[in-house]
């Protein structure tokens, strides 16, 4: 596979300019978990999952910012394997004052190489550009993403192909594109089966994390802190996402992702869509969903013996979400989804999965970091936690299946389509099964 991907590095490189300028349809795709709104559920290549961002534990002087695309990747899903779509323009958004606006953003093209037999070579080669105050340039270009993991005969010493696509971009900065396991957790089978709890409240273990043997593909940007930095309150806002070129070839915003879940849980489904295609800056539009959101009447319906439930005049829930919450990583009054991360604060030297829940200021709702279990913190804040409803809610999955990397690009390598777990393996047949086969043709 290293061999091809140098063959066919320079035929890669001649159709690049090319392939960026030619919009190509957009492909329909498998059952996703993050199917968060009628449209983007049909163009899985173009579906934000993940946001995550967080001070580098190995690198603390610096910011590293991941995000996902592409849900539910099936490990053994060839010939034609997973990639980033060609024709969209994948964006990574940082607003450094708090107005909605992004003032650094990072945008990513990528390019299909052309496969060998009936295989679809999976190893793409892309560019990065990046606009600031300095304006609009180009910071990485004819960069590599190592090939999907098919298994041991096509992509040998995995890890390899990872830290060999490890690129320094002009500025400085690090970045990664390709496929990695998804980092997510969670027991969605039964979040989506009207918010069941399989244990009791959920708080104690006992779910099933449907994304285990999952992978996504995901871009990964490891950035100086002294880049970022506003000089007052050290607080930066982040999101991602896609645009796809429409009819008339202008390029549109598809698919968007700031704070987790906001899309799936309360932003009610004939809005979703809207959603999606409008900017942070218009987000004070989405106040009402805030102030009485639709999980808490659920709550109050489904789970009546925890109440009463909180369900308006939900002033935390918009500081969680809109505006930072005070003392931690406020950005200021603009109603703004965006993830927010207070870059003064040190890394944890003990993480908690629950966060600032916990007293861990360095986790979510400041930043997300990997192992932070999001959706435990977002339905005990729904519940009321912080209004004087304290309630152990949770879905019973407490962490990924499989430990995240130390170092960048920090989530893990991505599940061989080869070994995949996913499949039956059937018992050897043994000599003695073999001779009864076939005395079982001769009669």
């Amino acid at each position: 596979m290293r061999k091809l991907a140098l063959l066919l590095l320079v035929a890669g490189a001649a159709a690049l300019a090319v392939a960026f300028a030619v919009g190509r349809a957009p492909t329909a795709g498998n059952a996703s978990s993050h199917r968060e709104a009628p449209l983007i559920s049909e163009d899985p290549s173009a579906d934000n999952t993940d946001l995550y961002a967080f001070r580098s534990p190995d690198r603390p002087d610096t910011v590293t910012i991941i995000s996902n695309w592409i849900p539910a990747e099936d490990p053994a899903a060839g010939p034609n394997w997973y990639t980033f779509s060609p024709s969209a323009r994948y964006l990574i958004h940082i607003d450094t004052n708090g107005d909605g606006q992004d003032d650094v953003t990072y945008r990513y093209r990528f390019v299909t190489q052309p496969g060998v037999a009936f295989l679809r070579n999976t190893q793409q080669l892309y560019e990065v550009t990046k606009t600031d105050s300095r304006g609009t340039r180009v910071v990485g270009s004819g960069l590599l993403t190592p090939p999907n993991n098919i298994g041991p005969k096509s992509t040998p010493n995995y890890r390899k192909y990872v830290t060999d696509q490890e690129h320094l971009l002009m500025d400085g900065e690090l970045t990664f594109a390709g496929q990695r396991e998804d980092g997510f957790f969670g027991d969605i089978g039964a979040i989506f089966d009207l918010v069941a709890i399989r244990e009791g409240t959920g708080a104690t273990g006992g779910g099933k994390d449907f994304f285990a043997g999952y992978n996504v593909h995901a871009i990964a940007l490891r950035i100086p802190i002294a880049m970022l930095d506003n000089g007052t309150n050290h607080t930066i806002g982040m999101w991602a996402s896609t645009e796809r070129p429409g009819t008339d070839g202008t390029f549109r915003q598809v698919s968007r992702l700031g704070f987790p879940l906001v899309n799936e849980v309360l932003i009610p489904t004939d809005r979703k869509d809207e959603w999606n295609a409008s900017p942070p800056a218009a987000d004070s539009q989405w106040r009402q969903y805030y102030d009485q959101p639709i999980l808490a009447s659920l709550f109050a319906q489904l789970y009546p013996q925890f109440g009463p439930f909180p369900t308006k005049d939900r002033s935390d829930l918009i500081a969680v979400g809109l505006t930072g919450l005070p003392g931690l990583n406020f950005t200021g009054s603009a109603l703004v989804d965006e993830l927010r991360l207070n870059m003064s604060i040190a890394p944890s030297t003990n993480p908690n999965r629950m966060g600032v829940l916990a007293g861990d200021t360095a986790g979510f709702p400041n930043g997300r970091r990997l192992g932070d279990d999001v959706i435990d913190i977002a339905e005990q804040v729904v519940a009321g936690t912080l209004v004087g409803h304290p309630l152990p809610l949770g879905d019973g999955v407490d962490a990924n299946e499989k430990p995240h990397l130390g170092t960048f690009p920090y989530e893990g390598d991505p599940y061989a389509g080869f070994e995949n777990a996913k499949g039956t393996t059937f018992p050897k047949k043994t000599a003695t099964t073999h001779k009864a086969a076939s005395a079982r043709r001769a009669r």
